[in-house]
C-alpha cells in the first residue's frame, strides 16, 4: 500500500482551494497576495511531507525561507482591503521581502538563529495585522460593506494562525533544546499544518472582498465638518440617492461620493449611532427590505438583491440583527390583522 503523508493531502486540498478562489474572483483587480499565500501554503505542505515523510533533507534549507514569506503575503493581502499604500508595488515587494532575505542570510551563516527569526517575523506581522484592524470593520475601507463582517473575522483568524505558528515554533525550539526533539515530529505534523490550513482558508474567505476599479473623483474634500453635518450628508446620500443599493459600496467609495475623509465619516457615525459604517449602511438596506416585504409580493431573494445584498446568509444575518426576526416572519407579521 502506498503511503501518502498527511502534508501531501493538505497540499492537494489547498491547490483545490486555490482553483476555487481563482474561478470565483472575476474582479479586474484580484487580491494576488492572498492567492499567492494559498499556493505558498500548499508548497510548504509539500516541503513538510518531503522532509518528515520521506526524509528528503535538502528541503530543510527551503522550508524556513518559505515560512518567512507567509506573514508578509498575509499582511499585503489585508492591507489591500484596508487602505491604499503610499508605496509603489516595487517598494512594497522590497520592503516585505526583507524577512525572507534575512532568513536566507541566516541559512547561509547562522542557522541556530533561524527559528528565533521565524518566530519574531510571525509575531511581528500578527501584531501589525491586529494594529491595522484596530478600528474593526471600518478599517476595511476597500471591502464592500456586505462582506465586511466575515472578512474582518477571517483576518482575525489569519492573525491567530500566525501566532499559532509562532507558538508551534517556540515549542519545537524548546523541544530540541531540552528533549532532543522527542516531540518535534508530532508537533510539526499537526501544528504547522493546522496553522497553514487556517491561514489559507482565512485568505480564501477574505479574498472574496475586493475593491472594484474606479476612477477618483476630482473633488477636494472639505477640511472639517461637524459630526452632525457629516452624518446629515451620509443620510441624504442613503435616503435620497439610495447609495446603499450599490453592492460594491465600501468606505473608500462612500468617502469619494461625499468628498469627506473616510476616517471622518467612520468617526461621525460611530459617535452618533454607536455602530460601525457597515452596520449603519446595512440598516438602511434592511429598512427598505422591510418595506418591500410588507408592500410587495416580490420573492425574498429578489428583494435581497434589490437592496444591495449579494448572499442570502449575510442578508438573513443582518435582517435578524436589525429586526430580531426572519424576512418571512416579518412579512407575515406586517400583514396580520393584529398588526
Amino acid at each position: 500500500m502506498i503511503f501518502i503523508p498527511l502534508p501531501f493531502v493538505v497540499a492537494i486540498l489547498l491547490v483545490i482551494l486555490f482553483g476555487v478562489v481563482r474561478s470565483r474572483d472575476d474582479s479586474p483587480s484580484p487580491n494576488l497576495p492572498f492567492q499567492a499565500l494559498i499556493l505558498l501554503s500548499a508548497f510548504q505542505s509539500v516541503l513538510s511531507g518531503l522532509r518528515w515523510g520521506y526524509a528528503v533533507l535538502p528541503v530543510m534549507y527551503a522550508m524556513p525561507i518559505a515560512a518567512a514569506m507567509v506573514p508578509p503575503l498575509a499582511y499585503l493581502g489585508i492591507s489591500r482591503l484596508a487602505r491604499k499604500s503610499p508605496l509603489s508595488p516595487i517598494q512594497q515587494i522590497c520592503l516585505h521581502g526583507l524577512p525572507a532575505g534575512l532568513i536566507v542570510v541566516l541559512v547561509a551563516i547562522w542557522r541556530d538563529a533561524i527559528d528565533i527569526g521565524i518566530i519574531l517575523i510571525d509575531i511581528g506581522y500578527a501584531a501589525a495585522i491586529l494594529l491595522l484592524m484596530r478600528s474593526g470593520t471600518d478599517a476595511l475601507r476597500l471591502a464592500p460593506f456586505e462582506n465586511a463582517g466575515p472578512t474582518y473575522r477571517a483576518i482575525l483568524f489569519a492573525a491567530g494562525a500566525l501566532l499559532l505558528s509562532a507558538v508551534v515554533d517556540i515549542f519545537i525550539w524548546l523541544d530540541f533544546v531540552w528533549a532532543d526533539g522527542t516531540y518535534a515530529l508530532k508537533v510539526i505534523s499537526f501544528g504547522n499544518l493546522i496553522g497553514l490550513a487556517i491561514l489559507a482558508m482565512a485568505a480564501a474567505a477574505a479574498s472574496r472582498s475586493h475593491a472594484p476599479a474606479e476612477k477618483m473623483e476630482n473633488v477636494r474634500p472639505p477640511e472639517f465638518l461637524e459630526d452632525a453635518q457629516t452624518l446629515g450628508a451620509v443620510q441624504v446620500l442613503m435616503k435620497d440617492r439610495h447609495a446603499y443599493r450599490d453592492v460594491d459600496l465600501n468606505l473608500d467609495r462612500l468617502a469619494r461620493k461625499l468628498a469627506i475623509p473616510a476616517r471622518q465619516i467612520s468617526a461621525a457615525i460611530n459617535r452618533a449611532t454607536g455602530k460601525n459604517v457597515s452596520q449603519y449602511v446595512n440598516e438602511h438596506r434592511i429598512a427598505e427590505a422591510c418595506l418591500l416585504l410588507a408592500e410587495t409580493e416580490k420573492p425574498v431573494t429578489e428583494i435581497m438583491f434589490d437592496v444591495g445584498f449579494q448572499t442570502k446568509s449575510n442578508f438573513n444575518r443582518e435582517f435578524r440583527r436589525v429586526t430580531d426576526t426572519t424576512p418571512l416572519e416579518w412579512r407575515d407579521r406586517s400583514r396580520s390583522p393584529s398588526s
